[in-house]
């Protein structure tokens, strides 16, 4: 069985608040009946039957180091229990905690992040847990033998840099093929970010980047990931910028395609 937990935490966002709403939204796609609760694979995804929904952190406004800490001790209880983790943000740096209690369950820890923008800036305004640097914190500490990075449509300068620094193996947009599935390896850690699917698929985020993926292309490659998932987070769906739902629903079809994949 999957745990499900939510990570209502959007402090660290740099242009608008919102994702703080997401976990609650998402679970009203379940409960709102307009849907069914099948993955494509015919899994029933039912709390009780394929998940365990453990509800949301209390996290409320804490300052962003001591927010870092509630999420790391939340993440590292829940993965004692034995059983892969699915998180739902949230802002992008979520991850950062997130991964760090999985690696310290995980020393060969390998990470598939779907996402228009890199996240790897060095320094972003002075905060170090800025939900555009996750991806800089996690490998300047040494939290994962590889990263992959998928989608990728915003590289300046600086991350370039940073990427080559740390080995990445990008797949940019403009060079969007799905031979990257093959290279994954286990134990596997996905980070999607909605906005790498392009605004016209999900309106609802906070940083709308054209020409990203279809949503049949993330689903896509969701199901054809042919190593053990260990744990996931979909994040930075922003509520406050949705149209009738449409991201919500995403975020919701995305989540049970998740679990349905990390159930093997």
């Amino acid at each position: 069985m999957i745990q499900v937990i939510g990570i209502p935490y959007d402090q660290n966002s740099s242009f608008l608040r919102g994702p703080a709403l997401a976990p609650a939204r998402i679970r009203l796609m379940d409960a709102g009946g307009s849907s069914n609760a099948f993955s494509e694979n015919g899994s029933e995804i039912m709390h009780g039957k394929t998940y365990w929904d453990r509800g949301d952190l209390p996290l409320h406004d804490q300052a962003p180091g001591l927010a870092y800490q509630t999420i790391k001790d939340a993440i590292t209880a829940a993965l004692q229990v034995g059983q892969p983790v699915l998180s739902l943000g949230g802002d992008h740096s979520i991850s950062f905690p997130i991964m760090a209690a999985f690696a310290g369950k995980y020393r060969d820890l390998n990470i598939l992040h779907l996402d228009a923008h890199a996240d790897l800036y060095e320094n972003f305004l002075d905060n170090p847990y800025s939900h555009a640097s996750p991806f800089a914190r996690i490998m300047e500490n040494h939290l994962a033998q590889s990263l992959t990075q998928v989608g990728i449509r915003t590289l300046n300068p600086h991350q370039k840099s940073q990427s080559d620094k740390y080995g990445i193996n990008r797949v940019e947009m403009k060079q969007f093929q799905f031979d990257f599935l093959q290279s994954l390896r286990a134990p596997l850690y996905i980070s999607v970010d909605l906005d790498v699917l392009d605004p016209a698929c999900a309106p609802g985020v906070s940083h709308h980047e054209p020409g990203g993926l279809t949503t049949r292309e993330l689903i896509h490659i969701i199901q054809h990931i042919r190593v053990p998932i260990v744990g996931a987070d979909i994040v930075e769906y922003n509520p406050a910028r949705d149209v009738n739902d449409m991201t919500a629903m995403v975020a919701y079809k995305l989540f049970k395609e998740l679990v349905a994949a990390m159930m093997g």
